[in-house]
């Protein structure tokens, strides 16, 4: 039989700061739940819990349509350091 493999349990950091709203325009707590391409991360991957998961993707969804962060990134021109550009 194959191991099962043991992670860490992640904690949310939301919930450690006890953040109850999250700003679309601050892109500096966005930017680690988003990949290196904008893809949303899943909460399997950033550990945060589904009420502040859900909290981010509505934030993420408004930044993309305030243009604060692009829908997609070009997969010849992948950037090193997505977050430059934004201001």
């Amino acid at each position: 039989m194959a191991e099962r493999r043991k992670f860490k349990k992640r904690f949310c950091k939301y919930c450690e700061q006890k953040v109850d709203f999250i700003d679309y325009k601050d892109l500096a707590s966005l930017k680690f739940s988003l990949s290196e391409r904008f893809k949303i991360m899943p909460r399997r991957l950033t550990g945060n819990c589904k009420r502040h998961q859900e909290l981010v993707t509505v934030a993420i969804k408004r930044a993309r349509q305030t243009a604060l962060i692009p829908y997609i990134v070009d997969r010849k021109n992948v950037v090193e350091n997505p977050f430059e550009n934004v201001r």
